[in-house]
C-alpha cells in the first residue's frame, strides 16, 4: 500500500489521466471533500485541513464539523469510533464541480435524493494513548462530507482509508481522492465498480423502478477483477435488526410517530448509536419519504441549540440523536424520548426498554426507556415478534432478521400508502377530456372527507391484518409534513404528466386543418404557446418522447412557414 499512498500533488497530474472535464468533477459527484479535524490542546477541537484545497466551507460549518467530529461527552475509551451527522449548509447556494441538471434525483428513489441544503459527515474517530502528544493522547477524525446519504459505502470506504491515513497521513489522502477523482459517478440503477487503495468496491446504486423491497444483492460480473471484489450489499441500508433490538416490541410506536413526524430525542451512550438509530428510524418509512429533518448527532455546541431547547415554543418536527447528559435537562419538555444503551449483538432477545412517562424523565442516571404519553392508534404485530424469537432461538443471521423486519416495515407503510395513492389518481383528469387546442384540465383538489370515504371499501384493512383506529391515523397524518411532502411530489409528478399527455395529443392533431380560419393574431399566439411547452418539456424534463418533441418542433417551423415573411423573420428571431 505504500505505492498507493505516494501521491504527487494534484497540479502536477497529467492532463491525460482523468477522462472528466474538470478536474474534481467525477470526485465530487460523490463527495464535496474530505476534512481532517484534530485536538489542539489551545483551540479544542480544530479543522487540520480540508482537501480539495480549493473547496470552500464557511466558517460556521468548519465550527460546527469540527464539533461534530469528535464524541461530545467524555468517553474514557480508547480504539477507532464511527459514526454519521447532518449538517445544515450555511451560506446560501454553492458552486460545484460536479455538473448535474437534477438527473440523479429524477431517478433515484426519493428517500436517497442528493441533498441540497444538507451535508453528511462520515466520521473516523481515533483516540489512543501516545506519549509524544502533550496530553498523552492522539485524537483525530477523518470526516468525508457528501450530499449523498450513501451510510455503507463511506463508512466502508473510512474503514479501508482511514487506518492508512492515520499512519501516513496528507500524501495517502491525496491519492485517495485521486482515485475517486477515476470513478464513474453514481448512476441509479447500475452496478459500479469503485477501485480505492488496491481494493475494488462493488455497489448497486438503487433506482426509483427498483420494485419495493426486491433484494439489492446479485451475484455481478466478476470475472476480470482480481482481487476480488468487495461487494456491499447495500450502499445505505442499516443492519435494522441489531440497531431496533432493545426497542422490538415497540416497532409499531415507533414506525407511528416517525410517520406522523413527532420530535423525537434518541439519547444514546455514544455517537455510533446514536446517529444508527436516529439513521434506522428515519428509514422505516421506505418508501415513503420521511419530510421531517434529522440530525443523527447532535451537540451543545451546534447552532442550532438554542432553537431545539427554548420552550417558548413547540419543539420543532425533527428527531435528533444525543450523547450528552446534559440534554436530559434542557430536553426534558420534548414529548417522546427514547433512551437507550450500548447495542451488543447476544444469543437472546435483549432487554426490552419499558415505555414511561416523562415526569420519571429527571435524573442523569435515566434508565434506558421510551418515555412518552402517546398512544398508539394501532395494535402490536405479535406475530412479528414471534418471529423474530423463533429467529434467535434458531441463531437465524442479522441480515435475515433485519430483512424480515424490513418487510414488516415495508408492507405497514405500503398498506397505510396505497389508499392515498388510489385516491389521489382518481383527482387526474381523464385522457378523453384533454384536447388539443384547450390548456389541459385541472387535477382535481384532495379533500380529506372524500378520501375518508373510500376507506370503508378501499382502506387498509385490505392488505394490513392489524387493527386499530386506522381513520385516527389518516387525520394525524394530514397534519404532518410526511403528508405535505408526499402531496407535493404528487402533484408535481402529476401536473408533468398532464402537460405530456397534452404536448401528445398536439402531435396527433391535424394542424393545418385547425390553421384555415384563424387569423395570424391567433396563429402567433399559438406559436409562442408552443415555444414555451417545449421550452418547459426540456427544461423539467418531462416524461415526453423525444420524437414526440422534435414533432412539436416541426409543427412550429411549419407553422411559422405559413405566415407573411416579415412576420416570420420577427418570430425566427424571437
Amino acid at each position: 500500500m505504500d505505492a498507493l499512498c505516494r501521491a504527487e500533488p494534484r497540479s502536477r497530474r497529467p492532463a491525460a489521466a482523468s477522462a472528466s472535464p474538470l478536474p474534481w468533477a467525477r470526485f465530487s459527484a460523490w463527495l464535496d471533500c474530505v476534512c481532517v479535524v484534530t485536538f489542539d490542546l489551545e483551540l479544542g477541537q480544530a479543522m487540520e485541513l480540508v482537501y480539495p484545497y480549493d473547496f470552500r466551507l464557511t466558517e460556521k460549518e468548519k465550527t460546527s464539523i469540527c464539533y461534530l467530529s469528535f464524541p461530545d461527552s467524555y468517553s474514557g475509551g480508547l480504539g477507532d469510533t464511527q459514526f454519521s451527522f447532518r449538517l445544515r449548509q450555511s451560506g446560501g447556494q454553492r458552486t460545484t464541480h460536479y455538473e448535474d441538471d437534477g438527473e440523479y434525483n429524477r431517478e433515484a428513489p426519493l428517500t436517497l435524493q442528493r441533498e441540497s441544503a444538507h451535508y453528511f459527515g462520515y466520521v473516523y474517530f481515533r483516540q489512543v494513548k501516545d506519549s509524544s502528544m502533550k496530553r498523552g493522547y492522539f485524537q483525530k477524525s477523518l470526516v468525508l462530507v457528501s450530499r449523498l446519504p450513501y451510510v455503507n459505502l463511506f463508512q466502508s470506504l473510512l474503514q479501508l482509508i482511514a487506518p492508512e491515513y492515520f499512519d501516513k497521513l496528507e500524501p495517502c489522502l491525496e491519492a485517495v481522492c485521486n482515485e475517486i477523482d477515476q470513478w464513474p459517478p453514481p448512476v441509479p440503477g447500475q452496478t459500479l465498480n469503485l477501485p480505492v487503495m488496491g481494493v475494488v468496491i462493488q455497489v448497486r446504486i438503487p433506482s426509483r423502478v427498483d420494485k419495493p423491497g426486491s433484494s439489492p444483492v446479485k451475484q455481478f460480473n466478476q470475472e476480470n477483477l482480481l482481487p476480488a471484489p468487495l461487494v456491499l450489499p447495500s450502499i445505505h441500508e442499516l443492519d435494522l435488526f441489531r440497531c431496533f433490538q432493545p426497542v422490538l416490541i415497540h416497532i409499531q410506536m415507533l414506525w407511528e410517530l416517525m410517520l406522523l413526524g413527532e420530535p423525537i430525542v434518541v439519547m444514546a451512550p455514544s455517537p455510533t448509536v446514536s446517529s444508527e438509530m436516529v439513521l434506522a428510524l428515519t428509514s422505516c418509512l421506505a418508501p415513503l419519504r420521511y419530510c421531517c429533518d434529522y440530525r443523527p448527532y447532535f451537540t451543545i455546541h451546534d447552532s442550532e441549540f438554542k432553537e431545539y431547547t427554548t420552550r417558548t415554543q413547540a419543539p420543532p418536527n425533527i428527531v435528533v440523536g444525543v450523547t450528552n447528559p446534559f440534554f436530559i435537562k434542557t430536553l426534558q419538555h420534548w414529548p417522546h424520548i427514547l433512551r437507550v444503551g450500548e447495542l451488543r449483538m447476544s444469543g437472546d432477545l435483549p432487554k426490552q426498554v419499558k415505555v414511561k412517562k416523562l415526569a420519571k424523565l429527571k435524573t442523569l442516571d435515566t434508565k434506558p426507556g421510551i418515555y412518552t404519553s402517546y398512544k398508539t392508534f394501532l395494535h402490536k404485530d405479535k406475530t412479528l415478534i414471534k418471529r423474530l424469537l423463533k429467529g434467535i432461538q434458531r441463531k437465524r443471521p442479522s441480515e435475515v432478521q433485519s430483512a424480515l423486519l424490513r418487510r414488516h416495515l415495508l408492507e405497514l407503510t405500503q398498506s397505510f400508502i396505497i389508499p392515498l395513492e388510489h385516491y389521489i389518481a382518481s383527482l387526474m383528469p381523464l385522457q378523453r377530456a384533454i384536447t388539443p387546442w384547450k390548456n389541459p384540465p385541472q387535477i382535481r383538489p384532495f379533500r380529506q372527507e372524500d378520501f375518508m370515504k373510500t376507506l370503508e371499501h378501499a382502506g387498509p384493512q385490505l392488505t394490513c391484518v392489524l387493527k386499530g383506529d386506522w381513520l385516527g391515523l389518516y387525520r394525524r397524518f394530514f397534519k404532518s409534513p410526511n403528508f405535505d411532502g408526499w402531496y407535493r411530489q404528487r402533484h408535481k409528478e402529476m401536473t408533468q404528466k398532464l402537460e405530456a399527455l397534452h404536448l401528445e395529443a398536439i402531435c396527433e392533431a391535424n394542424i393545418v386543418a385547425w390553421m384555415k380560419d384563424k387569423s395570424e393574431v391567433e396563429i402567433v399566439d399559438l406559436v409562442l404557446k408552443l415555444r414555451e411547452k417545449l421550452v418547459r418539456a426540456r427544461c423539467q424534463h418531462l416524461p415526453v418522447k423525444e420524437e414526440t418533441l422534435q414533432r412539436v418542433g416541426l409543427y412550429i417551423e411549419t407553422i411559422i412557414g405559413s405566415l407573411p415573411e416579415d412576420l416570420q423573420t420577427v418570430l425566427h428571431h424571437h
